[in-house]
């Protein structure tokens, strides 16, 4: 069953806990598909009156920040041994080549990489525990995730809920083609951050291979 036909037969409160766990299980570090079910929470929030997008804005906002904030006091804990039993749990998302690009976003971009991070499927899973595994200022990750949680959430749940609506007066007219185009403007930004980070993935593993591997002998310097 598709996630949003799924939603249609849950009550109005369960979707906001809904919402609100997976998004803050997401940010605490668990791969979740978080940014879907939002989407489609949203979507759904705009062409059924039971669901009050302003309380669904704000519990999915809640479950980023407070979803990050755990996964900083994790990270902050557990250190680099936690991110080596990630990587073991989690191969595909915690891979050498993944960590080493978020690191690299980190050392470049500080508390910037927890706010833009959050807008990027692969740094919204990282930012958290990698913020206290490199142990950032709790006040400057705050910051940053107070902030980037507000926009990411709650800026993603108005954007869809508009085009919702939108498109709900458009399917009045113009049949099934207004819902059609509703999801594609939801998904497509999804589609192109998560196509990005693969790459930029893919980039960091090949240098990471690249630079393990051994040094021909007699290549040294004269």
């Amino acid at each position: 069953m598709h996630v949003q036909e799924w939603l249609e037969t849950v009550p109005a409160v369960s979707i906001y806990v809904l919402v609100g766990v997976v998004i803050g299980l997401e940010s605490l570090g668990i791969p979740l598909p978080g940014e879907i079910v939002l989407v489609s929470s949203a979507l759904l929030a705009s062409q059924h009156g039971d669901i009050d997008p302003w309380v669904l804005g704000a519990c999915a906002t809640a479950g980023a920040i407070i979803g990050d904030s755990i996964g900083y006091a994790i990270g902050r804990r557990g250190g680099r041994p936690l991110l080596t039993w990630l990587g073991g749990k989690f191969p595909k998302h915690f891979s050498e080549g993944n960590i080493a690009l978020a690191e690299r976003s980190f050392q470049k971009w500080g508390m910037w990489a927890v706010f833009f991070g959050r807008f990027v499927a692969l740094l919204r899973i990282f930012a958290g525990p990698l913020a206290g595994v490199l142990r950032m200022p709790y006040w400057k990750f705050l910051i940053a995730n107070v902030f980037g949680g507000i926009l990411w959430a709650g800026g993603t749940t108005a954007v869809i809920y508009s085009v919702g609506v939108v498109a709900e007066a458009w399917l009045k007219r113009f049949s099934w083609l207004g819902l059609v185009l509703a999801v594609l403007i939801g998904l497509t930004s999804m589609l192109v951050l998560k196509n990005r980070a693969k790459k930029a993935a893919a980039a960091a593993e090949a240098r990471a291979a690249e630079a393990a591997t051994p040094e021909p002998v007699g290549a040294t310097a004269n």
